[in-house]
């Protein structure tokens, strides 16, 4: 039973009024008066949804049990994949009782209000917006705050010590963000944790050893810190872990026996990312219960020595691609040694990739197809050229490793298909002569849609580095920017040495960019073609 009596505050009303009119959205149905709370689906403000293809939310609600059940207060307010344009609203502050406030996926630009410490937030959402400028250090007054998102925006700067104050939190997530400095020794308060996002930031190295004290942690991911040399962080007590995630990170010696041993409930152990334990600098024997492991690891292109178990490239569930010297024992196939040396003569002078696509004639040039299904943790080769694939997508396990244009291009269009991975994407020309070769890479941005108001502009970015023969070629790599829109196609072309039999391209993913839009899991390095000639 509802009193006909509950009414929303004349204040919480001009208050929405000011809200809807400073974000000028054209979907919405603003006629709010103190008789809008009067249903169990809370207010009526959507007219239509911006993208029938996307999740779209839009969502004020009221609580009616207030002074008897005769007075409403606002809430939560969920603004969702609206495409709103303008300013963060101060307005919000004046919204005294609002706990949850989610403004995820639009165009939110300038900088967070202070003025919103004063709310009794449980939940804050901006992931995925163009906010810039720092974390307010009156953020760390709201003590009620459980989750806070600030993924995939424009800040920057240290994260305030302040923050620490947050002793309630339970999830965290600043993906994509350029803060910096040192990763604080606070984050030890925050005891109640259970998720803790921090990847592709510009933060400094060491993990803290405060870390220790989040025993309630189930999700830990650190990503691409700016150090030299860490030592693994103790994480034995941490027994509730079930994704663990400490890539490119520096990290030198051993893995830990525990992790193995003690830590049971990993399901997702990257030392690269899912499962993965690339590209850091681990050293000594592969531990025994990586060989006994039948989950899918992948410890490639770290320095390992001693005898390998198994000779072939990819045995079981374990991947260990250019993990030993180039001089270990010749019994260890040629993939997992490093720079993947030829196990005969070389006779290759040119190579033709067509990534994730069949067979074509392009510029009067035959590509070979690249149609094997690839996937977490996969490798591939045949006689002239192999490609591996690290990482899956995160919050996804359906994501396809392969794309193809909706855009209505030719099947014979070399920028009709791609190959992706969410971290590194590697191919090998594989047995080629000694001499210097010209690399063409070829890339269409065929996945991410364009803005609605800016076709030269994707909504969503992709961003990653470019490495070939080991050097770093181009930084923060944006398909979209450097073709002049979505769907066209690039060439970028580079000369390449080859000293010994192998030319390896290198795509890889600092976590930068957007992961969540427009929607989840949308990122990483992406190819259409490569060609190597003389």
């Amino acid at each position: 039973f509802r009193s006909e009596a509950q009414l929303l505050p004349d204040d919480e009303v001009q208050t929405l009024g000011q809200i809807f009119s400073r974000l000028n959205n054209d979907y919405w149905n603003t006629s709010v008066d103190q008789y809008s709370c009067q249903t169990d689906n809370g207010l009526k403000i959507i007219n239509k949804l911006p993208d029938p293809s996307y999740s779209s939310f839009s969502n004020v609600t009221c609580d009616c049990t207030f002074n008897s059940s005769t007075i409403c207060h606002i809430t939560w307010i969920e603004l969702r994949n609206l495409r709103i344009n303008a300013e963060l609203p101060i307005d919000f502050a004046d919204l005294t009782y609002l706990r949850t406030l989610d403004l995820s996926r639009n165009n939110f630009q300038g900088f967070i209000p202070k003025q919103w410490a004063s709310l009794p937030l449980v939940y804050l959402s901006l992931l995925g917006n163009l906010i810039t400028g720092t974390i307010p250090k009156e953020i760390g007054n709201i003590h009620t705050l459980e989750v806070l998102v600030f993924q995939d925006n424009n800040m920057e700067g240290p994260i305030p010590k302040e923050l620490g104050n947050l002793v309630n939190l339970k999830r965290i997530w600043i993906n994509g963000v350029s803060f910096s400095g040192k990763i604080p020794e606070f984050i030890g308060n925050w005891t109640k944790l259970e998720r803790l996002d921090m990847q592709g930031t510009s933060m400094e190295g060491p993990i803290p050893s405060t870390i220790s004290l989040l025993t309630n942690l189930r999700e830990l991911r650190i990503t691409d810190l700016r150090a030299s040399n860490i030592s693994f962080p103790d994480l034995r007590d941490l027994n509730m872990l079930t994704d663990l995630v400490l890539r490119n990170c520096s990290i030198i010696g051993h893995i830990p026996q525990y992790i193995g041993q003690n830590l049971t409930n990993i399901r997702n152990l990257d030392l690269s990312f899912n499962r993965y334990l690339t590209s850091n600098s681990l050293t000594g024997p592969v531990s025994q219960w990586l060989s006994d492991t039948n989950k899918k690891f992948d410890i490639s292109y770290n320095n390992f020595n001693g005898s390998s178990q198994s000779t072939n490239c990819q045995a079981n569930n374990l991947k260990k691609i250019a993990s030993y010297s180039s001089l270990e024992d010749k019994l260890i196939d040629w993939c997992l040694k490093k720079d993947l040396p030829c196990p005969k003569n070389s006779s290759q002078y040119e190579l033709f990739i067509n990534c994730g696509g069949s067979a074509l004639s392009f510029q009067g040039m035959q590509y070979e197809p690249d149609t094997t299904v690839m996937g977490p943790s996969s490798f591939y080769s045949d006689e002239k050229w192999a490609c591996s694939t690290t990482g899956d997508f995160l919050d996804n396990e359906l994501a396809s490793y392969r794309a193809t244009s909706t855009t209505g291009k030719p099947d014979d269009d070399i920028y009709s298909t791609a190959r992706l991975a969410p971290f590194s994407l590697r191919y090998y020309g594989r047995c080629l002569l000694k001499g210097s070769y010209t690399v063409t890479l070829h890339f269409a941005e065929i996945v991410l849609t364009a803005d609605r108001t800016n076709n030269t502009r994707g909504w969503g970015k992709r961003i990653f580095d470019i490495y070939i023969q080991g050097d770093k070629v181009w930084s923060d790599f944006n398909i979209a920017e450097e073709a002049g829109g979505i769907g066209k196609g690039i060439e970028k072309i580079f000369t390449a040495n080859v000293t010994g039999s192998t030319l390896e391209v290198h795509l890889y993913w600092s976590g930068k960019g957007t992961t969540f839009v427009p929607r989840r899991s949308v990122y990483g390095p992406l190819i259409s073609a490569i060609s190597v000639t003389p």
